[in-house]
């Protein structure tokens, strides 16, 4: 089995050498094609209006100067054209994927990519904690934990055109409490800080920052699972169109 990893924290990320290390326990053909610098919250974007520089590290490790998207695409249509992949890798992130996260992330996004080109797609982050003021992952836990959940939706049959957003809790491996397939969670709405600052010549720029807030945890939801030290999975599909809605607005129209 052919197989590409990617991400959206570049290609010098802890989880993207987790990620690989993970890959390779499932098959020896396994490709790395990720973005040269740090990508997060791209979502599922691409690079329209200036050019991409790809950047050979070895035979099977690229760098792309562009999103995550750009990464699948590249991969897919350039790198691998004469076989391409039959299985996608996003992650390992830095960090949780849920609820409203999933809009914003070029984790997902990667493998939603790859849900549009009709490839099996999992998306894989590992939720963090703090320690003495600063974040860190227990990597071990999506280590240990990833190669069976893969393999356990590989042994699935589903439709390509679905991706698996996957989420490990931010607890050891042997404190995972098992796995529950989930719905996407919706957070209590955060709070958004916008810092302005000045630079040396007085120019004005930007800084946003969120304050997150706990959230009433609905049973199902990926947000209830992961407070339970459960690896979350949750089936997302790159049709987004409300069927209720849709509906109601065609009766209400005539």
């Amino acid at each position: 089995m052919r197989i590409l990893i990617t991400n959206d924290d570049g290609i010098h990320a802890k989880g993207l050498e987790i990620l690989k290390a993970i890959a390779l326990g499932i098959s020896p053909d396994v490709w790395t094609i990720a973005p040269e610098t740090n990508q997060s919250g791209t979502a599922h974007s691409m690079t329209l209006h200036t050019p991409l520089r790809l950047r050979t590290i070895d035979e099977r490790t690229h760098a792309v100067t562009g999103t995550p998207t750009d990464c699948v695409i590249m991969a897919v249509r350039h790198i691998l054209k004469d076989q391409p992949p039959e299985l996608i890798l996003s992650g390992v992130n830095h960090g949780s994927n849920l609820a409203e996260d999933v809009t914003y992330s070029g984790t997902v996004a990667a493998a939603m990519e790859g849900a549009l080109l009709g490839i099996h797609s999992i998306a894989l982050s590992q939720m963090m904690g703090f320690e003495d003021g600063e974040r860190r992952a227990i990597w071990d836990t999506s280590l240990a934990h990833a190669p069976q959940v893969i393999k356990k939706l590989l042994a699935q049959t589903w439709n390509p055109h679905v991706l698996m957003n996957v989420n490990f809790p931010d607890t050891a491996p042997e404190n995972v409490t098992g796995i529950a397939v989930t719905s996407q969670g919706v957070r209590d709405q955060a709070l958004l800080n916008i810092d302005s600052r000045s630079d040396p010549w007085g120019t004005p720029y930007f800084w946003f920052g969120f304050e997150r807030r706990l959230s009433t945890l609905v049973p199902g939801t990926d947000l209830a699972a992961i407070a339970e030290n459960k690896i979350s999975i949750t089936p997302l599909s790159v049709d987004l169109t409300d069927r209720n809605a849709a509906e109601v607005l065609a009766a209400r129209l005539g």
